[in-house]
């Protein structure tokens, strides 16, 4: 168990808007949904720029947040709901899509570098850390020589979509797991 009585900031990073709902690059929206669905509530609009949702998963309060921004301009949301919840960089969980790994797989971690993900970077700066939780989505690499940035704009293939809903499921678990027991339980469960 965290020893920490503060929620956790659980941030679901995408694009918002129906155009965007399918696309690679809203892994961490349909993350945030999940862990919404299993504490039973509704994302609503928050002045900090974000929808939001309050509840318990695993035990501990938690904050749910997907910013209203476009990816590359998260930060300021997420700073803002950081700020208005009264909370450090050591509460933050960020979920979001991953290029450099295949298709499906998890990766946790806590700070280290952007890896060209313009929503990472925006947090960052933001923030003024690089210290904070990262759950990563694999998407997998583009096919060919299209551009990262065309292939993340692109909704899951009809393939992907088969597994989507585990893959979905089994990230939104670990999520729980690094929130209720903390990042190394959520490591060495899920990599």
């Amino acid at each position: 168990m965290t020893t920490s009585d503060a929620p956790a900031l659980i941030v679901g990073l995408g694009n918002p808007g129906p155009r965007y709902a399918g696309n690679r690059h809203n892994a961490g929206f349909l993350v945030a949904d999940e862990l919404a669905a299993r504490i039973g509530g509704r994302f609503k609009a928050h002045k900090t720029g974000s929808e939001v949702v309050e509840g318990r998963l695993g035990g501990r309060r938690v904050v749910l947040v997907k910013p209203r921004s476009y990816m590359n301009l998260s930060g300021g949301p997420v700073a803002g709901a950081a700020k208005f919840y009264k909370l450090g960089p050591e509460s933050l969980i960020v979920v979001h899509d991953e290029l450099d790994l295949p298709y499906g797989e998890l990766r946790l971690k806590r700070g280290g570098g952007e890896n060209g993900h313009n929503g990472l970077r925006s947090i960052t700066k933001s923030l003024g850390t690089k210290e904070y939780v990262r759950v990563k989505f694999g998407v997998d690499r583009p096919p060919g020589r299209m551009d990262p940035a065309d292939y993340v704009l692109k909704d899951f293939s009809a393939a992907e979509r088969k597994d989507l809903g585990y893959f979905v499921d089994r990230c939104a678990d670990a999520v729980e797991v690094a929130a209720a027991e903390g990042l190394e339980a959520a490591q060495n469960r899920f990599h």
